[in-house]
């Protein structure tokens, strides 16, 4: 007896071979060089043959790579990529660990605390994007050795530009609270962290700015991008500080990007406890990569309610331990007067 498939197998199957009928070179060179990351990525979960490891499909992905972030275009950079993933689809593999966000969220999940699995990085290469408008006005890749114990002992910190290094671009210098909030969206910034040795990288920038500030006096603009990670039940920030100050024609110059690893108290990371935390945030998993913005909003804002949570707890404590010390120094005072009293009314007695 014929049955009849459902209604939803149907649609499904002529979907599927509607996409696969199409002839190869206007499915490669028409209709997916159109497509972003992100789409790309979800078309190739739906097709066998869209999410096979071809030289086109390499390339397609090398290509998605580079437009997508320009600071991956350069030779040594470009040949790390292609060797992600063992070969197999390098940059497929790069674009999965280096768009969206680490999963789980750290402010309502605790990681477990998971042995690295992966060797010691020898080196960090830091490739970085600044965006204004959706138009590139920074790209640059920085190399950063990670054995020293120079960088062991000493605080995190990665400095993208040297300190006389400036970059000059066409932005007006903001002047008021309300060029200061609209950089939060003209604004973006990536910041991926690559592993040459294990072959592995993460973006650690909230793609937007959290905060943006102005200094009254000297009018330098700072903008703010962070990522919360979480290791172990413990959460930290990165917080990557963009700092522009205006030219002699009113123009914005960004005069330095750097990179930081701070606890929740506040206290910096040195070096080598940042790398503890930046391995196992690699072996880790990703998030889907929808909405990343405001889920690092989201985290950052959570994070900011942890800290006064934490600094509320702290407060109390230390309160309650100024009580008791006050109160043991007074019983102490008080049984030292008694005592001096009691030998006072004995001498008296004595004397009577």
């Amino acid at each position: 007896m014929f049955t009849t498939p459902p209604p939803e197998t149907n649609m499904n199957q002529r979907a599927t071979t509607g996409i696969s009928s199409l002839p190869t070179d206007i499915l490669e060179s028409h209709i997916l060089t159109r497509l972003d990351g992100q789409t790309l990525a979800s078309a190739t979960c739906t097709s066998i043959s869209l999410s096979a490891g071809g030289k086109h499909n390499h390339q397609l992905w090398s290509n998605i790579c580079h437009s997508t972030w320009p600071s991956t275009a350069g030779d040594r950079v470009s040949k790390i990529i292609s060797t992600f993933s063992d070969n197999k689809n390098g940059p497929r593999s790069f674009f999965s660990q280096s768009f969206p966000l680490p999963a789980p969220e750290p402010t309502t999940v605790s990681p477990p605390p998971y042995p690295a699995r992966s060797l010691p990085a020898s080196e960090l290469i830091s490739a970085v994007d600044i965006y204004y408008r959706n138009k590139p006005i920074l790209t640059k890749t920085e190399e950063t050795e990670t054995t020293s114990d120079w960088f062991r002992c000493s605080p995190f910190r990665i400095d993208l530009l040297d300190p006389k290094e400036v970059i000059s671009t066409q932005i007006p210098q903001p002047t008021g609270e309300e060029t200061c909030t609209a950089l939060m969206d003209d604004m973006t910034l990536s910041w991926i962290l690559i592993d040459p040795v294990n072959k592995q990288s993460v973006n650690l920038s909230s793609h937007k700015p959290v905060s943006v500030h102005r200094h009254w006096l000297s009018g330098e603009v700072q903008l703010c991008f962070v990522s919360i990670l979480g290791v172990g039940g413990a959460v930290v920030q990165v917080g990557i500080a963009v700092i522009c100050s205006g030219s002699e024609d009113g123009q914005m110059q960004v005069r330095e990007v750097t990179m930081e690893v701070e606890d929740i108290d506040g206290k910096h990371l040195n070096g080598r406890d940042s790398m503890v935390i930046l391995r196992r945030v690699m072996e880790g998993k990703r998030g889907s990569g929808v909405d990343r913005v405001e889920e690092a909003k989201t985290r950052h804002r959570r994070y900011q309610e942890m800290k006064k949570e934490r600094r509320e707890r702290k407060s109390r404590v230390e309160w309650t331990l100024d009580i008791l010390s006050l109160a043991f120094v007074t019983s102490i005072f008080v049984a030292l007067l008694f005592v001096i009293f009691y030998n006072f009314l004995s001498k008296h007695q004595k004397n009577d």
